[in-house]
C-alpha cells in the first residue's frame, strides 16, 4: 500500500472516530487537527497545538488514542489541571467509545482498582492531576510503569509548564523530567489556548528531544464572542448593573470575580434580587462543585459567580461571561472569556473593571517565588535534618506561608535540591543557584501584562484584535462585533432601586470571624510551649468588613493604605462598627484594646469610642513589650507568627475574672495576635473573649 493510500485510510478512520465523538455524520477534521493526529499516530512525533478554545484540541487526543489503541499501543496518559476538566473529558471520551479513568486527590480509594484495570488493558485513557506527579508512591511506583507502557502522553493547558505563562504551576515543571524519561517512540501532544510567542517557544523547547517539535498555531479569533467594557464608577453600580441586566443575557453563563469574598457577596445580592445564581471558588467542596457545574450545564442556574477556579477545561455551552474586576493580564482574560460561545452562534462578554483591581493584582504579585534568604534557610534545615521534615515542621524555621513554602519546595524538587519522600521532605545536598535575574524578568513581564490590561480597558480600538495581538496572533484584525467596532451596544443604565439595594448589601457591616481551633505544629522548635487544641481561646468574633469586600472594604482599604496618615476612625466606619455591634449583640462587661505602633489614633479612638457607646470600662491593654520584634514579623507563617507575637506582646490589665471581654484591634491578618491575647485573657480568668476589629485581610 502506497504512503498516500495509507494516509487516506488513516484519515478516513480518524474522521469516523470524529463523527462518533461529536454525533454528526458530516463532521470533518480541520487540517491542523489532521496534521497533529497524523504526526502522533503515523510518525510518533511530538506536537504542540496552540488553538483557540472550542477549536477541538481534545478531539485530537481522543481520536489519536482510538487509532493508537487499535494498533496495539498502550493507554494514553493525560496530565490535566482541574477536576472540572477531568469530568468533562471522561464524559466526552465515553461518547467516543474510549474507556477513560482518572487518578486525583478525590478518588484515592479507587487508585488500586484503576491500576489493575490499566494492567489488564481495560483502560484507554488515564487522566492524572499534575499534583500526583510529585506524590512519592505515584512518582516512584506508578508513573514509571505508566510511561513505559503508554501509547501517548498528553499535556493539557501546556502554558502551565512555562514560568512565562499566566498560570504557571510548579507541579508542571516535573513534566520536563517525564519527557526526558519517556522511551523512544511514544508520541507527545501538548495543547493550550493561551500561549503568546514567548510561551509557545518555551514549551516547544521543553518538549523537544532530538526531533523538531511540530508546532501548530491557528487563529485565536472567537467569531462567536462580542466583547465590551462598561466602566461604572462605584461598586454598587456594578452590582446594580448585574441585577438589572443579567436576565437580558442569553442562556447561562459565568460571572468572574477576583476574590472568594466577592463571589459570596455578589451571589448573595443577586439571589436577593431573584436571580438563580451560586458562588463557586477553590474553597467550594468538590461534591458541591460538581453539583453546581451540572446545574449550570442544565440551565438550572443563570450563572455561577466564580473565581478562576472555574476555568481551564470547563466545557459547556454558555451564552455569556461577565467579569466583575479585571484579571491581571489580557492572556488570563482571554482564557476566562473563552468559556463562552462554545457551541453557540453568539455570546456576550462584558468587563466591569474597578480601580481596586490593582490592589488585588499587587497582592497576588506578592506571592511570587520567595526571596533567596528563605530558600537558603529551608535548604540548610533540610540538609541538616537526619529525618524527613513535614511542611508543618519546616514552617517553624522558614518565615513563609504554607502555600508559598510548598510551591518553593516543588520548584526545588524539580531542580534536584530537595526531594519529597514518605514522611515529608529531605535535602539532596546538591548545589542550587538562585536565579534572581530570571525571577526579576518574570516579575517585569507580569507588570507589563498588568499595563496591557489597563490599555485593553481604555482602548478605543477593536477589543478582540487587542487580545489576539497580546497573544501574538499574526492574523489579528478588527472583529466588527465588539463595542468599539459597533457590533455590540450595552446599556450602562441602572435603576435607583437596584443601586439602593446594592448599596445596602455592600454597606451591611459585620463578618463573622471563626476562632482558631489548633496551635501550629512543632512550636517547641521555636521555644513556645503550646500544642494541640486551643482549649482557652476566643469565641466567634466580628470584623466590620473584609478589605477585599466591595462596599465598606473600599473605605477600609483607604484607611489602611500604606502611607495614609494615622487618624481617628472615620464616621462612615464608626457607623459600620455600631451596626455590627447591633447585629452581633456581644454584651461584654469590659474592653481590652491592643496597643498599635503604626496606627495608634485609629485603635485608641476605636477603644475609647466603644467604651463610651457601650458604657463599659477599659480593663487594660495588650501592650508591646519587645519592640525589637517587627509588627508583622512571621505573618506569612503560623508557627513563626505565634512565636513572634509571644515575644512581642503581653497583657497589662486589671482583674478580668468572670468577665466577658471585648478584645479590640484595628486589623486582623493571620488571627494569631487575637488568638494569643484571648488565650492570655482566659488564663487571667476571663469568662469569655469576644474579638472585634475593623477589618480582616482574608
Amino acid at each position: 500500500m502506497s504512503e498516500a493510500v495509507q494516509d487516506q485510510t488513516l484519515r478516513a478512520e480518524a474522521e469516523a472516530h470524529l463523527r462518533a465523538l461529536v454525533g454528526h455524520d458530516d463532521a470533518r477534521l480541520h487540517e491542523d487537527q489532521w496534521a497533529a493526529i497524523s504526526a502522533l499516530v503515523a510518525d510518533r512525533r511530538r506536537a504542540l497545538v496552540v488553538q483557540r478554545t472550542g477549536w477541538g484540541k481534545s478531539a485530537v487526543y481522543f481520536i489519536a488514542t482510538a487509532l493508537l489503541r487499535a494498533r496495539g499501543a498502550g493507554a494514553t496518559v493525560i496530565i490535566s489541571p482541574l477536576l472540572a476538566l477531568m469530568r468533562n473529558q471522561i464524559e466526552a471520551a465515553d461518547r467516543a467509545g474510549i474507556h477513560a479513568v482518572t487518578i486525583n486527590s478525590t478518588n484515592v480509594e479507587e487508585w488500586q482498582q484503576v491500576h489493575e484495570r490499566i494492567a489488564a488493558g481495560e483502560v484507554d485513557l488515564l487522566l492524572v492531576s499534575p499534583e500526583r506527579l510529585n506524590n512519592p508512591n505515584f512518582r516512584d511506583d506508578v508513573l514509571p510503569r505508566l510511561t513505559e507502557s503508554a501509547g501517548l502522553l498528553v499535556v493539557d493547558e501546556a502554558h502551565c509548564i512555562s514560568d512565562w505563562g499566566h498560570d504557571f504551576r510548579p507541579d508542571y515543571r516535573r513534566i520536563r523530567q517525564m519527557l526526558g524519561d519517556l522511551p523512544s517512540g511514544i508520541p507527545v501532544l501538548a495543547t493550550t489556548a493561551t500561549a503568546n510567542a514567548r510561551v509557545t517557544a518555551d514549551v516547544a523547547e521543553q518538549l523537544s528531544t532530538t526531533d523538531e517539535v511540530l508546532v501548530l498555531r491557528g487563529s485565536l479569533d472567537r467569531e462567536s464572542l462580542s466583547l465590551a467594557v462598561l466602566s461604572l464608577q462605584r461598586p454598587e453600580e456594578r452590582l446594580a448593573w448585574l441585577a438589572d441586566h443579567l436576565g437580558e443575557l442569553d442562556g447561562s453563563g459565568i460571572i468572574y470575580t477576583l476574590t472568594v469574598a466577592a463571589t459570596q457577596e455578589i451571589a448573595g445580592y443577586l439571589r436577593d434580587r431573584g436571580h438563580a445564581v451560586a458562588a463557586y471558588s477553590g474553597q467550594t467542596e468538590p461534591t458541591e462543585r460538581l453539583a453546581l457545574e451540572q446545574d449550570l450545564l442544565a440551565g438550572r442556574l443563570k450563572a455561577l459567580v466564580a473565581t478562576s477556579a472555574l476555568g481551564m477545561g470547563f466545557d459547556a455551552t454558555l451564552g455569556f461571561v461577565v467579569n466583575v474586576g479585571a484579571p491581571a493580564s489580557p492572556v488570563a482574560y482571554y482564557q476566562q472569556v473563552g468559556r463562552a460561545g462554545r457551541g453557540t452562534p453568539s455570546a456576550e462578554v462584558v468587563l466591569l473593571p474597578a480601580y481596586e483591581d490593582r490592589d488585588i493584582w499587587k497582592y497576588f504579585a506578592s506571592l511570587a517565588f520567595p526571596a533567596e534568604q528563605h530558600v537558603r534557610v529551608a535548604l540548610k534545615v533540610l540538609n541538616d535534618s537526619p529525618t524527613p521534615l513535614s511542611l508543618a515542621s519546616l514552617e517553624t524555621y522558614v518565615d513563609l506561608s504554607r502555600g508559598r513554602l510548598e510551591m518553593m519546595l516543588k520548584v526545588l524538587d524539580v531542580d534536584g535540591a530537595v526531594r519529597r519522600v514518605q514522611g515529608g521532605w529531605v535535602g539532596t545536598g546538591q548545589d542550587w543557584v538562585y536565579e534572581q535575574d530570571r525571577y526579576d524578568r518574570v516579575a517585569a513581564a507580569r507588570r507589563d501584562e498588568q499595563a496591557l490590561m489597563l490599555e485593553y480597558i481604555a482602548t478605543k480600538e477593536c477589543r478582540m484584535r487587542f487580545l489576539r495581538e497580546a497573544l501574538d496572533d499574526p492574523g489579528a484584525e478588527d472583529c466588527g462585533r465588539c463595542d468599539n467596532c459597533g457590533g455590540l451596544a450595552l446599556s450602562a443604565s441602572v435603576t435607583s432601586a437596584a443601586v439602593t439595594q446594592a448599596s445596602d448589601r455592600l454597606t451591611r457591616p459585620g463578618v463573622a470571624v471563626e476562632p482558631r481551633k489548633l496551635w501550629p505544629t512543632a512550636l517547641a522548635n521555636l521555644g513556645v510551649d503550646l500544642k494541640g487544641k486551643i482549649t482557652l481561646g476566643a469565641s466567634e468574633g466580628r470584623v466590620v468588613a473584609r478589605l477585599t469586600d466591595l462596599g465598606l472594604g473600599q473605605s477600609l482599604r483607604a484607611l489602611f493604605r500604606p502611607g495614609e496618615p494615622d487618624q481617628e476612625v472615620p464616621a462612615e466606619i464608626v457607623q459600620g462598627v455600631i451596626a455590627t455591634l447591633s447585629d452581633w449583640n456581644p454584651a461584654p462587661d469590659v474592653i481590652v484594646g491592643f496597643t498599635s505602633a503604626s496606627r495608634p489614633l485609629v485603635v485608641d479612638s476605636l477603644v475609647s469610642g466603644l467604651s463610651r457607646y457601650l458604657g463599659i470600662p477599659v480593663a487594660g491593654r495588650v501592650v508591646i513589650r519587645d519592640d525589637g520584634i517587627a509588627p508583622g514579623q512571621g505573618a506569612t507563617n503560623s508557627a513563626q507568627r505565634v512565636a513572634a507575637v509571644s515575644r512581642r506582646l503581653s497583657l497589662d490589665i486589671g482583674d478580668v475574672t468572670g468577665q466577658r471581654v471585648l478584645l479590640v484591634d484595628d486589623l486582623i491578618n493571620t488571627g494569631w495576635s487575637m488568638t494569643l491575647a484571648s488565650h492570655w485573657l482566659r488564663q487571667a480568668g476571663a469568662d469569655e473573649v469576644l474579638p472585634l476589629a475593623l477589618a480582616t485581610e482574608a
